[in-house]
């Protein structure tokens, strides 16, 4: 993606990555989707969720795609792991909460594949990635912590 992100283009970013979350409703895929896509971010943690994406990718701390983030994971240096709902079979990013889980990394699940894309900076749809740590601790470190909580108080 581009180095420099003007503040409009960022705001824009979001704001397609939440039209594609509130346009995604049809009652009969989300019954099917939600038994095994747990846990389920509602629209406004996912938001949160895409706004931290979009800044991990920005600061090199994001991994996408499925077999990047079971590397990361793999590796020891997975700090969240997010993935989509609408995939088609769910099957094979179904690994991942397993490993995860091992791990003691938080996952959760977004709506749409596209938006996730988005927030990754791809021109594609992305189906799961995750955000890794840094060295130096870095900006996002909060954020990520605060975001760590949110997932967690889904669990409950």
């Amino acid at each position: 993606g581009p180095k420099y992100i003007t503040q409009a283009h960022y705001k824009r970013c979001i704001y397609i990555g939440c039209l594609a979350i509130h346009n995604i409703s049809s009652p009969v895929t989300e019954e099917v989707v939600n038994s095994r896509a747990y846990p389920l971010a509602d629209s406004q943690l996912s938001i949160t969720i895409l706004d931290l994406i979009q800044q991990a990718a920005y600061h090199q701390q994001l991994k996408k795609g499925a077999n990047e983030a079971t590397k990361a994971l793999n590796r020891g240096i997975a700090e969240i792991v997010v993935m989509a709902t609408d995939v088609d079979p769910l099957d094979i990013l179904l690994h991942l909460p397993l490993l995860a889980e091992d791990k003691n990394v938080p996952y959760v699940f977004v709506r749409s594949k596209q938006a996730l894309g988005r927030a990754c900076g791809v021109s594609r749809s992305v189906i799961a990635c995750s955000v890794i740590s840094n060295d130096e601790g870095g900006l996002l470190e909060k954020q990520i912590e605060h975001l760590k909580d949110a997932i967690e108080k889904l669990l409950i």
